[in-house]
Parts: structure tokens; sequence; C-alpha cells
């Protein structure tokens, strides 16, 4: 009996297979299978790019909101039955999906299990709820905005690839200020390379010094057309630019959050146009009437100082410039009179004292005295003999009288009586003539 070749073990992991043993193809098969099928089913948000309808099946592709990706997807008709209305290409869809994997093909598919449009309510309450987190952070408040330039010289403008939008701003921008200039990126506004178009040109733009202003503008259209317009990323694009944003999207009615956090906020994209640049008619016209003001203030000014000139001329003083040093000369001459007057006065005045006072002070001088006819006696030593026992016989004696003075000699003599009359004289008569001393 011939020997039989000894079975090869079969690897238990895919880690230990090698050329020498390998797996078969089935058993790989199986093992993603199996795998696959341990996947949970998840629920997914994207957008019906494709729709195939068969007998009992439909083969759509969904396509994510805001990346490339796509998958694949098949559903059974029992789960389009459900549905309140028809499905159609290009809804946003909630759906759940469960991969599968076809073991003779080896083609992972993913199926269907449940499909729900997406409606205005949701889509609302999410924008909502959005609106409300991103002003709790502070994004939507005034004091952020800046202010537009008053006269911008370059605009920049991000908008749809030959849309009317376009067209409304530059033409209505251009009629108002035909020395604007501006800077256009066309972009998708609408679909899933929107959000990431209008943020690459917003910050290409921003990055440009010499934009003083951008303008996102887009027309009209649905809640789905607008989404772009709402979406958190281009939010805190708009709220980090540098540059002043003027939003300027859809209809008066249509409030995106990109309202919200622009710097301004236009109605449509013809009212952005008008906001953006002054109408030059319209500032000429301020020129003239701020021109005509400043004339009739500059000769209202004029006529006034000339009123004033002509008073100032008619007053005396300038009509008669010498009256003043004439009045003035007068009250001189007069102040000088009357001064000269009243020294004179007071010079007679206190020269009749001085000569009263000095006729008094002679009138009780010792000379006054000696010229009524008294005299003074002295002795030797220059004393005044007041007393005759001052100078007893023999003395020598020196009379002064009213001419000069005399020699003498005394002789016996007797002191006079006293009296009580204040008028006696204070001189003694105790002396001798000159005869007698000789």
């Amino acid at each position: 009996m011939a020997d039989t070749p000894e079975r090869q073990v079969i690897a238990p992991t895919a880690a230990e297979t090698s050329p020498e043993n390998p797996w078969p193809l089935q058993l790989l098969s199986q093992k993603l299978k199996s795998h696959i099928e341990k996947a949970p089913p998840a629920w997914v948000e994207a957008q019906v790019i494709e729709l195939n309808k068969r007998a009992n099946v439909s083969y759509l592709t969904l396509r994510d909101i805001d990346a490339e990706v796509s998958l694949s997807v098949t559903v059974w008709g029992s789960v389009l039955s459900r549905l309140e209305a028809p499905l159609e290409q290009g809804s946003r869809v909630v759906a759940q999906l469960k991969p599968d994997f076809w073991l003779k093909t080896g083609r992972l598919s993913m199926q269907g299990q449940d499909i729900r449009p997406v409606g205005l309510g949701d889509l609302l309450a999410r924008i909502e709820q959005l609106r409300q987190a991103l002003a709790a952070e502070g994004l939507f408040d005034p004091r952020r905005k800046k202010p537009l330039p008053l006269l911008p010289h370059r605009i920049g403008l991000i908008t749809g690839r030959n849309s009317d939008a376009m067209k409304d701003v530059i033409r209505n921008a251009s009629l108002r200020w035909p020395a604007v200039e501006f800077e256009v990126r066309e972009v998708a506004v609408q679909g899933v390379n929107a959000v990431t178009a209008v943020i690459g040109a917003l910050r290409e733009l921003d990055a440009d010094p010499r934009i003083d202003v951008i303008v996102i503008a887009r027309g009209g259209g649905s809640l789905e057309d607008l989404l772009a317009f709402s979406h958190e990323s281009l939010v805190r694009a708009v709220a980090a630019a540098h540059t002043p944003i003027v939003s300027a999207i859809g209809h008066e009615a249509d409030r995106p959050l990109l309202d919200e956090v622009a710097d301004l906020r236009a109605s449509t994209p013809t009212d952005a146009a008008k906001r953006i640049v002054p109408d030059v008619g319209e500032e000429l016209r301020r020129v003239d009437q701020a021109r005509s003001q400043l004339n009739r203030r500059i000769q209202g000014l004029l006529d006034r100082e000339t009123e004033r000139l002509l008073y100032l001329r008619s007053r005396p003083v300038l009509a008669n410039p010498m009256l003043m040093f004439t009045t003035k000369y007068d009250e001189v001459t007069s102040s000088r009179g009357r001064m000269r007057t009243a020294v004179r006065t007071q010079v007679g005045r206190h020269f009749d004292q001085l000569r009263h006072l000095r006729a008094q002070v002679r009138a009780l001088s010792p000379q006054k005295t000696l010229d009524r006819g008294y005299a003074v006696v002295q002795l030797e030593d220059g004393a005044i003999v007041r007393d005759p026992e001052q100078a007893p016989a023999r003395t020598l004696l020196r009379v002064r009288v009213a001419g000069g003075d005399i020699t003498a000699v005394s002789t016996e003599g007797t002191a006079a009586p006293r009296t009580d009359d204040s008028s006696a004289k204070p001189f003694v008569s105790n002396t001798t003539s000159a005869k007698d001393s000789v």
C-alpha cells in the first residue's frame, strides 16, 4: 500500500499563513463575511446623488454632506414603500446601513435597512441648535463686528460661477462708484464642495492686503440650497477673518448663520452693492451742499466783521484819534496846575508856621531877655549868680548884657525879698555898675 501524504494543518489566523501553508480562498472569504456581519448597523446622514429603481430593489449612491466620500447602497422596495413621499435624487436623507459581503464574488455592499428624508423641520432645528451654541461662544456679539471702510478701493467678491448675484454686485457697485475694483472668486455655492470652496476663497482674499472688504453673495434658493452658508466651519472662518465681511445670501427672508457672524448683512446682492460703496452722484451733491454752506458761513463772517470794523471806525477814538491825546493833555495840564497851586499853598502855609515858630523861639531866647534890659551875672568859673551869698564882697564878676560883657567887683549887699509873683524875673540886680567897678 503506497504512503499517503500528510495533511497540512490550516493556520488558525491570517498572520500565521505562509507561502508553504496558505489559506484556501474560500476560507478568507468566509472569515471576511463573518467579521463584517458582526458589525452593527449605523445611521448616517448623506445626500442622494444617484437613484436607480428596479423591480423590487433600488440602487442608491450616497455622498457625504461635507466631503468627497460616496457609498453604493442597495435598498429593497419594502423599505422605500414606507416613505410618505417618493425618494428623489438630491434629497438629504438619514439611512441605517448594514455592510454585507457577497461570498461568491467577494463584493462588499451596503444594505439600506431603513431610510428617512431629512425634513425642513429637522434642518431648521439643527441650524437653531448651532446658532445658540455659536452665540453662547460670542461669535455673534455686535462688539466683534468690524466697521466697513468709507470708500473701499478693491472689493473681494465670492460668488457662484457666472451667477446673477455676481453681475448684480459688480453692476450696481460700478454704477454708484465707477472707480471701484473687484477681485472675484467664482466657486461652488451649493452642494458638497460649497463649504470648502467658499472657505478657501475667503482665506485667499483675507490674506490679500489690497482687499478692503469681502462680499459673499448668492442668489435665492431653498433651505437645502443655502445650507452651506450655515455650516459651522464657514461661520468660524468668517469670524476669524481680519477683513470686514458682507453677507449677501438669498433674499430678505433668508437668514443663514453667515448673516449673524458677518460684519454687515445685506438683504440681497443688490443691497450689498449699495451699502459697500457710496453713490458718486449723492456724494457730489453733498460736496456742493457743503461748499455752499461753507461759502454762506464765510460770507456771513465777512459781513459781520465788516460791520464791526465800520462800527469801530465810527467811534470817536478812531474817528479823531488826536482827540484822545488832546483830552489827556488838557487833563494833565489841569492836574499839573492844581498840583502846583496845592504845593504853593502848602509851602506858604508851612512857611508861615515856621516864621511863627521862629518868632516864638526868638521871644523865649536869653538874648531877647537881655535886649529888654536884663543882665546875667556869672562868677569867674562861669557859674551863674542866683544868690548874693554866692558873691561876697570884692568877688570878681562878669556881667553879661545885651551889648556884651562887663567885669565888675561885688560889694556888700542884701538879698532881695522873695515874692510869689510868677512874673518875677529870674535875674538878681545885685551887681555894680561898670563905673563903680572901675
